[in-house]
């Protein structure tokens, strides 16, 4: 198993930026040139704002935060054109982003949790960082996200991806998502973005009562559902929802 970077593990190699709104924080990232297509891709995103509205998002802070995060800087340059279609895309070591619909959905069910009705919950595990974009939306919704990735590969795309828009609140890991990140337990809630036959019992362990699981779980035959467990005083709370599509979870890195 390869070695875990110090934590917490920041995204700017410089002093801590002042602290400012995590939504200004995303929009006034760097000054970058744009191409011309820019405005084009914003007229999009908002587009596919619109559509997750009617598709049943209600929560504002998420609906806020899909039409703030950029997805396209999180993919290939040759799919840019596919950015805010509501489809997964590949993003390399057989690995995709989720889509839209998905991450946003994930992402309101996350905020049902407890610890979450009063405001932002204060820590959020991420299993499965892949190319990032999960947790630069997460960033906007939680006071701090842990994000791990078990492939070093997308580990350090993501570190790249990630490092223009500046977010001192993510907290990138290398290491086995199964084991979840003890160090930053309790957690109010946990994401994964891969699905197994059961939740990991550390992932279970590492949830603080008034927390919410988020995660996809395979059945027979291999279909996949959300699951949503939440830990209670009295124990924990369990509902499988809707058939689901992500990569399988696989323990140990790469």
């Amino acid at each position: 198993m390869g070695t875990r970077p110090s934590f917490p593990a920041r995204l700017n190699n410089g002093p801590a930026p002042a602290a400012v709104p995590a939504r200004a924080r995303v929009a006034t990232q760097p000054s970058v040139p744009m191409a011309p297509a820019r405005a084009d891709f914003s007229a999009m995103r908002q587009r596919m704002v619109r559509r997750l509205a009617t598709g049943g998002i209600q929560s504002q802070a998420v609906l806020t935060a899909m039409g703030t995060v950029e997805r396209d800087r999180f993919i290939d340059s040759a799919l840019v054109a596919q950015a805010y279609e509501d489809t997964s895309l590949p993003i390399g070591l057989n690995q995709t982003i989720s889509k839209p619909n998905v991450v946003a959905r994930m992402c309101e069910l996350l905020l049902g949790a407890e610890l979450a009705r009063e405001g932002k919950p204060a820590r959020v595990l991420e299993i499965g960082t892949g190319c990032g974009y999960q947790a630069a939306v997460l960033s906007l919704l939680a006071r701090e996200v842990y994000s791990i990735e078990r492939l070093r590969g997308l580990h350090e795309k993501a570190r790249e991806n990630l490092r223009p828009f500046r977010l001192p609140n993510v907290h990138l890991l290398f290491g086995d998502g199964m084991a979840g990140y003890a160090k930053g337990a309790p957690y109010a809630a946990i994401i994964a973005a891969a699905g197994g036959e059961a939740v990991p019992q550390a992932w279970l362990d590492q949830l603080a009562v008034g927390g919410r699981l988020v995660a996809p779980v395979a059945g027979q035959g291999g279909q996949q559902a959300l699951v949503v467990i939440d830990r209670t005083a009295q124990g924990l709370r369990q509902q499988l929802l809707e058939a689901v599509h992500f990569v399988p979870l696989k323990s140990g890195v790469a």
